[in-house]
């Protein structure tokens, strides 16, 4: 059932309209049965632009006084919410009330897709059974209503983030997330980003049908866009329990958060905010979201003054540094080879999503990591301090700039779009 539908591509809902569509959404399913537990999974700190924090706090403020209340950050293979960004995220709601996702072994086993439906929709490439988990603590009350809050935005494993990603990825359990994350680096990405139905989208939506359909989920989506004057506003809301949310959402963010030009740049130069990227398992969206616009044989250069690791887990950390960011042929070779590989493919996935195919130049511009470590994984090595004076994010606008009669294409937060020309996307 869809509950909530508001926005379009020149809408700019403000805090106080999207926080009375919160209430709107609380009254509805009040009316249906009383809400006295109820789970909040919103998205960490690395979504802190998704407007899932304000959301996340009503919800709790009006919930507090009459029910029992937890929240679950989906955390996926991220590192747990620390308490800085926790404040900073969820101002006012107390610690007491979160929960740790832990993806390894804080999960509970619901069922097995069947390896013919990875074969179907890997067009051949996979054959493999997988193994559908997902937080016990979906399990361990007899939740009234789990509200699933995220952002609708351009992805590299999904196509489009969000929906039933949030619980099977987000609070989700390695095999699932290994073998979807697979299953769209070995399809191609480039197929898949900003693409509202993909193969994993579809594994996801079935894994979703078979198992969770018990469970009280109901959708809180936003859509989110920077306007004219380059603020980051809300451009829509959907909420629901099916996937008519998800798919009313997704064509409003396939229409405000694909960056369309005209002509392909040879230089694009991307920041990476300190406070949401020290890592490259999430800065590399910097490799992610702009591989469709970058010209044959450009430059892609990351200034990423808080990266200083890879992985955001220990074993998945190791393994880049023993890999690295190499081609499609020698990643799968890789996995063929290597059962470590093998049994961290979400890793495996990564890594090829971080490869450029040797079509463009990748330079790492980190603060807190070496030369050594940064070419150790395939990349080329910048001194970050000489880069930022040259190429100052406060200096720069979003888009295209010259600076000293050199044209390049700027990008101030990768996690807010996907960019490509009309050729590359089809359009």
């Amino acid at each position: 059932m869809l509950d909530i539908a508001k926005g379009s591509p020149e809408a700019e809902l403000s805090d106080s309209v999207t926080l009375s569509l919160a209430d709107e959404l609380l009254d509805r399913l009040e009316s249906r049965r009383p809400l006295r537990r109820v789970l909040l999974i919103p998205p960490d700190y690395t979504r802190a632009h998704s407007g899932a924090g304000p959301l996340t706090c009503r919800f709790y403020d009006r919930l507090r006084d009459r029910a029992e209340v937890a929240i679950l950050p989906a955390t996926g293979t991220h590192f747990p919410i620390a308490d800085d960004e926790r404040e900073a995220m969820f101002p006012g709601i107390p610690a007491e009330a979160f929960r740790v996702h832990d993806w390894r072994t804080g999960v509970q086993t619901l069922g097995q897709v069947p390896a013919e439906v990875l074969e179907q929709l890997s067009e051949g490439r996979i054959r493999q059974p997988v193994n559908v988990q997902v937080d016990r603590l979906l399990f361990e009350e007899d939740w009234d209503a789990i509200l699933s809050i995220g952002q609708l935005v351009p992805h590299e494993v999904i196509g489009i983030a969000n929906h039933v990603k949030n619980i099977l990825v987000g609070a989700g359990g390695q095999d699932l997330i290994d073998k979807s994350h697979w299953l769209g680096a070995v399809y191609g990405m480039e197929r898949i980003m900003g693409r509202a139905r993909t193969p994993v989208r579809d594994l996801l939506n079935q894994a979703a049908e078979r198992f969770l359909s018990h469970l009280p989920i109901t959708y809180v989506l936003t859509v989110r866009s920077l306007n004219a004057a380059g603020k980051l506003v809300t451009r829509g809301l959907f909420a629901g329990d099916d996937t008519e949310c998800y798919e009313r959402g997704a064509e409003l963010c396939r229409a405000v958060n694909l960056d369309l030009l005209d002509r392909a740049p040879a230089k694009v130069i991307v920041y990476l905010d300190p406070q949401e990227f020290k890592s490259t398992w999430l800065g590399n969206k910097a490799v992610y979201r702009t591989r469709m616009v970058i010209a044959d044989g450009g430059e892609l250069v990351i200034l990423a003054p808080g990266v200083g690791q890879f992985g955001e887990d220990a074993e998945i950390d190791r393994l880049i540094r023993r890999y690295g960011y190499r081609n499609t042929p020698a990643t799968v070779a890789a996995v063929e080879a290597n059962p470590e590989l093998a049994a961290n493919l979400s890793a495996a996935a990564h890594l090829i999503h971080g490869s450029s195919e040797g079509r463009f130049r990748v330079i790492y511009a980190p603060g807190r990591m070496t030369r050594a470590e940064v070419e150790g994984v395939g990349y080329e090595y910048a001194e970050l301090g000489p880069l930022m004076e040259r190429y100052s994010p406060d200096r720069l606008q979003a888009g295209w700039n010259q600076v000293d009669g050199e044209e390049i294409y700027f990008v101030s937060n990768p996690a807010l779009g996907l960019w490509g020309t009309a050729e590359r996307f089809g359009a």
